[in-house]
């Protein structure tokens, strides 16, 4: 090859890198605002490839011809990069508003089937003119660099060089761009790169165009060949949607865990292009071995996801603690399922161009073909075939696939792949990851196509849900923390008709506000299988009767509030896992003021924040957002727990306050079935006492911290950091806070000495609760709690938390029948009536024992 042709092919190389870096980029940029109105992570995923494949196929179908008959193939180029950078920019300011137009679309409850089609559909023409552009840049360059090499055409060097860029384009998007500049300033970079790239086409290339380079006429096979490049492209990305789908139910499922999993896929293929051209360019036609290869690949790469928690585990174990050495596990976790794949997929696709040319079709065609199978799979395999078949049925299809394409002489390859499908299919258990505990089962299990959800019941029949297995907040034994968190809120507002949940989980939340007759409450849960699933949770409840006041709403939060018309009273969000792919997005300012929108007049909107899964770097991010949205905003603890703390946002349209007497006559008032104090809200002490910050409080605790928003994802970038590498307990975290917190006065001035008093006991008792190391035997327990908690009564005569467990021990130790232990349940009872005397328990345990 001449110096010029060699110059000329290494700048061909570095622009198909730079536009890869973009296009991926583009990607991951338009992932997560589609998600913004598609509600799910995994849906935006599935959504946002199927419509880059689908006008990737477009384009090289419809411009492929005109650019191989051209003969200024590099102003082709320089001019669908421009595209690309036309309509990139065009969706940095467009991108807002079609999107409430999609949202809009959607509407607030639609079917599933309506769902899908506008995902899909909107998706795929609202990104049409770049990945129309970006689906002719490939052919348009390989016609520049095909004239230097004469009849010997190949697209892989080429192929190679774009995917690597696209490695390069993922990994600083998603660990770098996005968290430092957020998602329109990242889109605009990539405009700036496609920009670059005409410019440099045109600098470094002009002039070497000049001729048409010939094709060879048609030949026989050509439309087996077009039929094998779209089976091919089906299969490859269905194999990555799947091993993507089923690995998000052992790795974190952070906005991280996608980008390394992407990335392994990606230099796999890429890895497979260029070893294809540098081995086997020259020889042989390959692709029925490379078939058969890629069937046995997709099979041990299936066969690692049952050994996938294993891996997990002993990595881990060597590795150590720290979020490098939980990416690495991660990545650890795609190589195995990704590597060998992915390296023969990137071979296939080499040779199977290399064929096509060969019979006379060009290369626009071939890659149209290939993407427009590509752009199929989402839908079939995880959208259809998934909740309908099962990982692991739907895994099995694609070797089958592959074998399939096999012709008939070379059928005796195919024999071994055959029999291993076969022996994986009979021999293994489903692909369906759920820790139960020792002597527990598994209730039920579902497999949706956004999540696997299952019920576990462990050996004490104790029920938790779990979400790709993991556990969320509640369990079947947790009603005295679920109910809290409905009954805080409603008790907040003075008289509530209509309430709205975001979230819906286990429903005990849900059902505890029912428990109110008059209140008509709507419950919104993104997936079905959740709500199928809540029943085993709430059908103990209202001695297992429907309440015909409870509305379970199959539909995104997001986009319910603000498709939606109702306006509500009080709007309660769920403690969503702030990590977990796509719910950051629950926590921006614009969803904060979306729901202040559908608020009624007086009405109160409640975030609860699990400060066992938030750094407090993150939980400044999340309160100066809230605080854009409600400047008069404050806080309340929905609990004492020390393992699973959990902090509420109260936000109010207006300014205002609840007063003592306004709050004990609420409690008054109050007409669910359940009393409130069954809960621990007895009194208008313990409603106000779990005030723990008001307004200038919670502005000097965010700080200068940056606001999450829906264009500068903050949340979900932070917050996977005490996820992967956990820096301090809960309980260390809740102290520090409450450290750094104040409540607001309330306007009782006779009141707030004894709320103060109230706080006070309560820091104390969480304080108490950090050196306690629990035991079995109460001696043990007794000698270490009942100076600390006497104390804390000493403190506050209102504060019940640390009664009623000393209250406990010292009934456990008058039931014992030991001399000892009486006198002592007799000493300790009596110091409980003499610190709070409104109590009438312990003097009248005091007078059982006395008659005994």
């Amino acid at each position: 090859m001449r110096t010029g042709q060699t110059k000329g092919t290494g700048a061909a190389l570095a622009l198909m890198l730079a536009s890869g870096f973009a296009g991926l980029g583009y990607q991951v940029v338009w992932t997560q605002q589609a998600g913004l109105w598609l509600g799910h992570e995994s849906a935006a995923v599935l959504a946002v490839v199927a419509a880059f494949f689908g006008g990737l196929s477009l384009g090289a179908l419809g411009l492929g011809a005109r650019i191989e008959r051209t003969t200024r193939p590099l102003r082709w180029y320089a001019a669908l990069e421009l595209c690309i950078a036309a309509w990139g920019l065009v969706l940095m300011f467009m991108m807002a508003p079609a999107s409430a137009a999609l949202l809009s679309l959607i509407g607030a409850r639609p079917s599933p089937a309506w769902q899908w089609a506008v995902a899909f559909g909107g998706s795929f023409f609202l990104l049409l003119p770049a990945t129309v552009a970006m689906g002719a840049t490939l052919p348009a360059l390989e016609r520049v660099v095909a004239q230097w090499r004469g009849s010997s055409r190949s697209i892989a060097a080429l192929y190679a060089s774009n995917t690597a860029g696209a490695v390069l384009g993922v990994l600083a998007s998603a660990f770098w761009l996005i968290p430092t500049l957020g998602l329109t300033r990242t889109a605009a970079l990539c405009v700036a790169l496609n920009l670059g790239c005409a410019a440099l086409a045109l600098f470094a290339l002009r002039g070497e165009s000049a001729r048409v380079v010939l094709t060879q006429t048609a030949q026989p096979g050509q439309h087996a060949m077009l039929m094998r490049l779209a089976l091919t492209g089906l299969l490859g990305i269905a194999y990555e949607v799947l091993v993507v789908r089923v690995l998000s139910q052992v790795a974190e499922d952070t906005v991280y865990t996608f980008a390394m999993l992407l990335t392994v896929y990606l230099i796999g293929t890429a890895a497979g292009a260029a070893a294809w051209q540098r081995w086997l360019a020259d020889k042989a036609d390959s692709s029925t071995k490379l078939l058969a290869a890629l069937a046995l690949a997709c099979l041990l790469g299936t066969a690692s996801l049952w050994a996938a928690e294993w891996l997990q585990a002993m990595l881990l174990s060597s590795l150590g603690p720290g979020m490098a050495a939980a990416l690495a596990v991660e990545a650890a976790l795609a190589v195995a399922a990704f590597a060998l794949p992915t390296l023969l997929m990137g071979a296939l696709f080499s040779q199977l161009c290399a064929q096509a040319s060969q019979t006379g079709l060009s290369f626009g065609r071939a890659i149209g073909f290939n993407t427009l199978g590509a752009a199929f799979a989402p839908l079939i395999f995880g959208v259809m075939l998934v909740p309908l078949l099962g990982s692991k049925w739907t895994l099995l299809l694609i070797p089958l696939g592959y074998l399939a394409l096999i012709p008939p002489p070379g059928w005796r390859l195919a024999l071994a792949p055959a029999a291993a499908t076969v022996a994986l299919a009979l021999l293994t258990p489903p692909l369906a990851f759920v820790d139960v505990p020792e002597g527990g089962r598994i209730l039920s299990y579902q497999e949706g196509a956004m999540a696997a959800v299952s019920v576990v019941e462990d050996a004490n029949g104790v029920s938790r849900l779990r979400i790709n297995n993991r556990q969320q907040e509640g369990s079947s034994s947790s009603l005295a923390f679920d109910a809290r968190q409905a009954l805080l809120p409603l008790l907040l507002h003075p008289a509530p008709k209509q309430a709205l949940f975001l979230g819906l989980g286990t429903g005990m939340t849900a059902s505890s506000a029912a428990d109110d007759a008059t209140l008509q409450v709507d419950a919104v849960e993104l997936l079905p299988e959740v709500i199928q699933a809540s029943a085993h949770f709430t059908e103990r409840l209202n001695e297992g009767q429907a309440r015909p006041n409870l509305h379970l709403l199959a539909a995104d939060a997001r986009r319910y509030v603000r498709a939606g018309s109702s306006a509500y009273d009080v709007i309660i969000s769920d403690n969503f896992h702030p990590a977990r792919s796509g719910s950051g997005a629950l926590y921006t300012v614009e969803h904060f003021q979306a729901v202040r929108a559908r608020l009624a007049d007086g009405g109160l909107f409640c975030q609860w924040l699990p400060l066992h899964q938030l750094d407090l770097l993150t939980l400044r991010s999340i309160v100066r957002s809230f605080l854009i949205a409600y400047p008069d905003a404050s806080a309340v603890l929905a609990n004492n727990s020390l393992e699973t703390p959990v902090l509420g946002l109260i936000g109010r349209p207006t300014a205002g306050s609840i007063s003592l007497a306004a709050a004990k006559a609420r409690l008054a008032a109050a007409t669910f079935a359940t009393p409130p104090a069954r809960f621990g809200l007895e009194d208008e002490y313990a409603l106000l006492g779990s005030y723990v910050a008001g307004p200038a409080a919670l502005s000097a605790f965010a700080g200068e911290a940056p606001a999450n928003t829906d264009d500068h994802p903050v949340v979900a970038h932070l917050a996977p950091r005490i996820t992967y590498a956990p820096d301090s307990a809960p309980r260390e975290r809740l102290l520090s806070l409450l450290q750094e917190l104040s409540a607001q006065p309330v306007p009782d001035e006779a009141a707030e000495p004894r709320l103060a008093a109230y706080r006070a006991a309560r820091r104390q008792f969480i304080e108490a609760g950090l050196h306690i190391k629990p035991s079995n035997n109460l001696h043990v327990m007794l000698a270490q709690v009942q100076g600390p908690l006497l104390a804390v009564l000493a403190t506050s005569t209102d504060f019940r938390p640390a009664y009623d467990p000393l209250l406990r021990m010292a009934q456990a130790l008058a039931g014992s029948g030991n001399p000892a232990d009486r006198a002592a349940a007799h000493d300790l009872l009596t110091q409980l009536a003499r610190l709070q005397p409104a109590r009438q328990e312990a003097g009248l345990a005091l007078s059982a024992l006395a008659n005994e």
